[in-house]
């Protein structure tokens, strides 16, 4: 199967550093902060479909602007790429999230991409009003896609189950096609609730073994449902043109961090109810040195960051090797971004996905028959005149 690629909008903002500027940053050094606003917003996403991104990863959190709105305004400055809207099914009614996912798809021209978010923190869950735990959020989670499938299908559908109950729910217009669900998760309740109803099972980035073993664990939960999802995975990525350089921007980025601020941000992930967090966190226990955990597999985003925490790191070359190894194991789908967003995107798109086109694992979702003419320097070749 061809590699599908998709990008990443920081709708929490943007910069040059892991976390919201530098430390110790020069005067004279760039790395401003860049504010979600949807014209900096608007310009990674058009960025990203030129490049050949089939879609862009939204957030969900208090920390960051919610995914629903900002992607329905930014579908309006562009026209193929696709939005994989991350949303918690506790928020809101299975009915009114069918709904909302059926008007998105209709008004955004068939663009919508779904990546449903359990909650993986109790604390941040009781903010918005959400007192369950974790495996019951799992439980709640299954019943809640259970309804949305049944409305996608459809049906009319009475459901009463632990969580979720509703009664003649039905849709007016179903959409066409249903959108994909894409889920992530490394708990038991998690492995479950993936299987029965992901079309495409996300894990964060974690050394290749690690991940051949997850995506084994879903494959066979899976068949035992009678399904065969497709695997993606959550990376961030340095590429450059050589190794060098791509090395030298972790470094930079590694020197902006102050170590108390690793510190505060390790305490406090240590705490997460997340097995998937808790695993990103033994890949460098809160330490600085040794974060090439395997061959330009770089775990430096983690010590600052929650979620996903590794990235890709190399010239384009050695990031085209590594994921073709990821690509064997069964990984089809690669969810990447980088710091600063819009700039990282081209190094990416212009750099690696060139690589993987001439190996036949990647194609511009919108190449044309006839291939554009290559940029050109006015005059540049014109002959010397005579004197």
């Amino acid at each position: 199967m061809p590699l599908t690629f998709h990008w990443f909008l920081p709708t929490y903002g943007d910069s040059r550093y892991l976390v919201g500027g530098g430390h110790g940053t020069p005067t004279h050094t760039a790395g401003g902060a860049r504010p979600a606003t949807l014209g900096y917003l608007g310009q990674i996403a058009r960025s990203a479909e030129q490049l050949g991104f089939e879609g862009a990863l939204t957030p969900t959190g208090a920390w960051c602007e919610d995914a629903w709105l900002s992607t329905a305004m930014l579908a309006e400055v562009t026209e193929r790429l696709k939005f994989l809207v991350a949303f918690r099914p506790g928020l809101l009614s299975p009915t009114l999230g069918a709904q909302m996912a059926a008007t998105f798809q209709r008004h955004s021209g068939q663009r919508l991409l779904l990546n449903v978010v359990t909650g993986g923190e109790s604390h941040e869950q009781r903010a918005y009003g959400d007192f369950l735990d974790k495996d019951a959020r799992y439980a709640r989670c299954d019943e809640f896609l259970e309804v949305v499938r049944g409305l996608w299908r459809g049906e009319r559908v009475d459901f009463h189950g632990e969580h979720v109950r509703v009664e003649g729910a039905e849709l007016t217009r179903v959409p066409d096609p249903v959108p994909q669900v894409y889920f992530g998760g490394s708990s038991p309740a998690a492995g479950d609730v993936a299987a029965k109803h992901s079309d495409v099972y996300l894990t964060w980035g974690e050394p290749p073994a690690k991940v051949a073993e997850k995506i084994e664990w879903i494959r066979g939960l899976a068949a035992a449902q009678g399904r065969s999802p497709r695997f993606g995975i959550r990376l961030h990525v340095i590429s450059r043109d050589t190794a060098e350089q791509a090395w030298a921007e972790a470094q930079r980025l590694l020197d902006a961090l102050d170590p108390s601020v690793i510190e505060q941000v390790q305490a406090g992930l240590g705490r997460s109810e997340s097995e998937g967090q808790k695993r990103m966190l033994e890949l460098h226990r809160g330490s600085t040195s040794e974060l090439e955990i395997y061959p330009n597999l770089w775990a430096g985003v983690g010590l600052v960051r929650g979620g996903a925490g590794t990235a890709l790191v190399g010239s384009h070359a050695e990031v085209a090797e590594r994921i073709e190894e990821y690509h064997a194991l069964g990984i089809d789908e690669f969810v990447l971004s980088g710091h600063p967003h819009l700039e990282e995107a081209y190094w990416f798109g212009e750099g690696v996905l060139p690589i993987l086109e001439r190996k036949g694992l990647w194609r511009h979702p919108a190449r044309a028959e006839a291939e554009p003419a290559p940029a050109s320097i006015p005059f540049a070749g014109a002959p010397t005149p005579a004197s």
